[in-house]
C-alpha cells in the first residue's frame, strides 16, 4: 500500500514563502506523475504544479514565475517552494501520485496567506 505524506503547511503573510514536502512510501515500483492539487473552501479541486519522473514541471498559470516544483526520485520524493504568496494561495494543498499505475492522493497540509 502507498502512502504519500505531506509536510511544511503553514501560516505566512503576503510576499512570503513556504516549502511543501511530499514523500511517497510503501512498496513503490513505478512513480509517474507526482505534483500537488490544492482546494480553498467552496471552491473545486485545482491543479498547482506536477511533474513527471523525467520531464519538466508543469504550472497552473496562478503560480507560474512564482512557485517551483523539483522531484527526488531516488526518494519518491517532491517540493514546492512557493514565493511571493498571495492571499488568494490560501487553500489545503493535497499531494498526488500516479504510483503502481493507480491513483494515489496524500492528506492536505494547510497554507494561510494573510494579507
Amino acid at each position: 500500500q502507498v502512502q504519500l505524506v505531506a509536510s511544511g503547511g503553514g501560516l505566512v503573510e503576503a510576499g512570503g514563502s513556504l516549502n511543501l514536502s511530499c514523500v511517497a512510501s510503501g512498496t513503490i515500483f513505478s512513480a509517474a506523475m507526482m505534483g500537488w492539487y490544492r482546494q480553498a473552501p467552496g471552491k473545486q479541486r485545482e491543479m498547482v504544479a506536477r511533474i513527471s519522473s523525467n520531464g519538466p514541471p508543469n504550472y497552473s498559470d496562478a503560480v507560474k514565475g512564482r512557485f517551483t516544483l523539483t522531484r527526488d526520485n531516488t526518494k519518491n520524493a517532491i517540493y514546492l517552494q512557493m514565493n511571493s504568496l498571495k492571499p488568494e494561495d490560501s487553500a489545503d494543498y493535497i499531494c498526488y501520485g500516479y504510483i503502481n499505475f493507480g491513483p494515489n492522493w496524500g492528506q492536505g497540509t494547510q497554507v494561510t496567506v494573510s494579507s
